[in-house]
């Protein structure tokens, strides 16, 4: 469908929809990539008919509500924040609509809709579902997603513990697993990224991270020492630190529920 958008004009106020756009692209992206030539922000600006230099600032007005961030007293542009706050914080208390309205908006900016955007994501749902129990099901694959575009931006695009920056090889791994908590569900500070054989490991308790961020072993996975896979890919993590992440931190009381609930289990 072709979806045709008047260009707002020079100092019109933010809509409600231009800002959670923002607000969606400052989630996705590295703070260190947050500048006007960026390609995300310049193909976020053309569809939105602003400015990139205007979407730019907008994101660093974010940047300044970010607690995290002032943390390190990083504290982007102060001016703006006080437009920017309640669209952060109506964020952080529920992620799970505003990330899904969000991606319904920028779906409908690119000429599609929510469910032809996520059509390889969503091509499994059972056709009986309908309704509100299909609505559903869409909006939790479109957050999965979502989630790990987020996890794996907060990285660099790479797992915290090899540096494999492949994106196919990359999962976006829950400290404590969807289904067991969904206020923290969405919460980047619940995810590490991990290659594909690590996380496994993570999400099956072989392996987890102590209060450090370095890795520790299960008993049943030392039980397989001298083997050849475990000296060639376990040997050279064990007890090593993550790659600290550019702005969430996976949270020490996410790591323990971790170590007390999964590992060694």
């Amino acid at each position: 469908m072709d979806i045709v958008r008047r260009k707002p004009e020079k100092g019109s106020p933010w809509t409600r929809e231009e800002m959670i756009l923002v607000l969606n692209l400052y989630m996705k992206i590295p703070y260190g990539k947050m500048y006007k030539s960026y390609p995300a922000v310049k193909e976020l600006a053309e569809l939105m008919g602003r400015s990139p230099s205007t979407v730019a600032i907008r994101l660093s007005n974010f940047a300044s509500c970010d607690p995290i961030l002032r943390e390190r007293n990083i504290k982007g542009m102060a001016d703006g924040r006080k437009r920017c706050q309640p669209f952060w914080d109506e964020f952080f208390q529920n992620k799970d609509a505003l990330i899904y309205e969000s991606e319904r908006i920028l779906a409908e900016l690119q000429g599609m809709t929510i469910e032809s955007k996520y059509e390889k994501e969503l091509k499994d749902i059972p056709a009986h579902l309908k309704g509100e129990t299909r609505i559903r099901e869409v909006k939790t694959r479109v957050n999965q997603n979502v989630f790990r575009k987020i996890v794996l931006a907060n990285y660099d695009g790479k797992c915290a513990l090899t540096g494999i920056d492949i994106p196919e090889l990359l999962v976006a791994s829950h400290i404590i697993p969807w289904a067991d908590n969904e206020k923290e569900r969405l919460n980047p500070e619940n995810g590490i990224c991990l290659s594909s054989l690590y996380d496994k490991s993570f999400d099956i308790g072989l392996i987890s991270f102590d209060e450090n961020l370095r890795v520790i072993f299960s008993q049943r996975l030392k039980q397989n020492v001298g083997k050849e896979y475990y000296d060639q890919y376990f040997i050279p993590i064990q007890g090593k630190g993550l790659e600290l992440p550019q702005k969430y931190l996976p949270q020490q009381k996410f790591l323990e529920w971790h170590r007390d609930s999964i590992f060694e289990k």
